[in-house]
């Protein structure tokens, strides 16, 4: 069985996010970076609802692939 790829939605770049999310593309993945930039990290899964597109199901989709680690 293959590990599941896990991403650190506070640190990775718009490609990474991309290429690990079910049903997020190049868009979605640039939204999520621009309002990690302007509003600050993501605290929790539910912070990630404030970006344009992204909404439960997406969440749900990839709750198991999403890692949320203060910045350091």
């Amino acid at each position: 069985m293959a590990a599941k790829t896990q991403v650190d939605i506070n640190k990775a770049d718009a490609a990474t996010l991309a290429l690990a999310l079910d049903g997020v593309g190049m868009a979605k993945a640039q939204d999520i970076v621009a309002h990690r930039e302007k509003i600050g990290e993501f605290k929790s899964l539910e912070d990630l609802e404030q970006v344009r597109g992204i909404g439960p199901a997406t969440i749900a989709r990839n709750r198991d692939k999403i890692l949320i680690l203060p910045k350091e």
